[in-house]
């Protein structure tokens, strides 16, 4: 991302609305609710049509190698990204990546090549890891928390050179090029000068390496107080090195057309709860928050019921009718929020719904915002 991106022109960006792909089965909420949702090829190429033609400008494809907690099947994320960058025509979809089961140069080619078969819609999530489990049935080395955002920070800048540069030169600690030169570079377009590359974490060295390599920071839910804290430290970071750093917020939605009904859907979606495999993944991630130094990490502080949602959807509060969620969305971007990463119970009706009666009243909002809104963080209740 350019450096020299002006914050009041990011902030006057339109939100930008992503969607968690159902790739990996038991959908986005660990409960035995109904949940008209499938992971399916079938389903998700529908999906990603409709979602495309109801506001959405990316998918992000989830990361899970072998079965856990609830996913007792996964789609594998890069190929199963190209299938759905090649059912559409706008949709920018996201592949989550694990750094230690990739090599990045090798990904970084695969990449390009995907860019180019879709015209330039490919982008990259670099996932640090926190399933210990998975990297060990790989027979993989599991390191320390910090460790592994080193190792996520050299696999960036290892992406960003064999995708910028000629005879590309690098030496780190985990990760080494001598000469590589990849051929075709991706596809380049103003304010993208190659894919697109998130990253997630909570923690103080995730917030850190965003702001020294990253184009966009996923947070898990957060209420205000919570995502204002983030973006500031990261802006921060990155101010340090002059760069620009766009934020993504996880919520899971629950649009009804009371605020009864909605609070009733979720009140079903926490009773119901798969208990065994709730506390089986809080189990696995208690080690991710409680391993760093501050006990910032990610989960450090989730809830039986947040993890209800695995990535504490529920505490963005996305929950009521249209009105009051395109409300409280635009309060997310005032406080310099600039996408917004979604989960759905019944993705096909809901990702319509979400189109036809929430987005024009965010859309409506958003025009009545004073210039500037959202280049500071901004405080208020959560």
């Amino acid at each position: 991302m350019p450096a020299s991106i002006d914050p009041e022109t990011l902030a006057a960006e339109p939100l930008k609305f992503a969607y968690w792909v159902p790739n990996v089965s038991g959908g986005l909420v660990v409960s035995d609710i109904e949940q008209r949702t499938d992971w399916s090829y079938e389903y998700n190429t529908k999906l990603a049509v409709l979602a495309e033609n109801n506001g959405f400008e990316y998918a992000l494809t989830q990361v899970r190698y072998m079965a856990s907690y609830g996913a007792a099947y996964q789609h594998e994320s890069t190929s199963f990204s190209l299938a759905l960058l090649l059912a559409t025509e706008r949709l920018k979809v996201i592949a989550a990546v694990h750094p230690g089961l990739w090599q990045p140069a090798v990904l970084a080619k695969l990449l390009a090549t995907v860019d180019h078969v879709s015209g330039g819609r490919a982008a990259v999530n670099v996932v640090s890891g926190w399933f210990k489990g998975e990297f060990t049935a790989l027979g993989e080395p599991w390191l320390e928390h910090d460790e592994r955002y080193r190792r996520a920070e050299e696999f960036i800048r290892v992406l960003r050179k064999s995708w910028t540069e000629d005879d590309a030169q690098f030496a780190g600690d985990f990760y080494r090029l001598r000469g590589f030169d990849l051929k075709p570079k991706p596809l380049t377009a103003e304010g993208r000068p190659h894919p697109e590359i998130f990253q997630g974490g909570n923690s103080t060295a995730a917030r850190a390496m965003a702001g020294r390599v990253s184009d966009w920071y996923f947070s898990n839910g957060k209420d205000f107080d919570g995502i204002t804290e983030q973006i500031t430290e990261v802006r921060a970071a990155a101010a340090q090195h002059d760069r620009t750093v766009r934020f993504g917020l996880n919520g899971f939605l629950i649009a009804r057309d009371t605020e009864a009904e909605a609070k009733e859907t979720l009140r079903e979606i926490v009773a119901k709860a798969d208990r065994t495999a709730v506390e089986g993944f809080r189990d696995a991630v208690r080690q991710a928050g409680g391993s760093t130094g501050d006990k910032r990490g990610m989960w450090a502080d989730s809830s039986f019921e947040d993890l209800v949602q695995y990535n504490d959807g529920f505490r963005s509060k996305l929950i009521g009718t249209p009105e009051q969620i395109a409300r409280r969305i635009v309060e997310y971007k005032k406080r310099g929020v600039n996408l917004l990463l979604l989960g759905f119970l019944h993705y096909h009706e809901e990702v319509e719904y979400f189109g036809k009666h929430v987005l024009p009243i965010v859309r409506a909002l958003e025009a009545e915002l004073p210039a500037g809104a959202g280049v500071a963080a901004g405080t208020g209740p959560a």
